[in-house]
């Protein structure tokens, strides 16, 4: 088991959260562009990328809700499954070290 897998997949998921709120926060702001941020395996551990998401040239904001909180709800998921895997990490070792006292 590798706990700073978990970890670097915990960041990733929290770019994603911090990227996708910055696309909530400016819903109204006329012609901004939102952001899109991909988890990527580099080198063995999960790495978030961002990328800015194409222009059409609208003069609205064109963040789209319905894509932004589904993508928060599967990240908040995302780092809750990694927090419970670092706790069963910690449970394990915790129990091989009473054995071996």
């Amino acid at each position: 088991m590798n706990i700073s897998n978990n970890l670097s997949s915990i960041q990733a998921h929290q770019s994603i959260l911090d990227t996708s709120a910055k696309n909530i926060a400016n819903v109204n702001t006329d012609t901004y562009i939102p952001s899109d941020t991909r988890i990527s395996n580099a080198n063995g551990s999960p790495v978030a990328k961002s990328e800015l998401s194409t222009d059409t040239g609208s003069l609205k904001s064109q963040t789209d809700l319905t894509h932004e909180i589904p993508k928060q709800i599967i990240a908040q998921e995302g780092v809750a499954l990694n927090v419970a895997t670092i706790r069963t990490e910690d449970e394990m070792l915790g129990s091989l070290l009473d054995i071996k006292v």
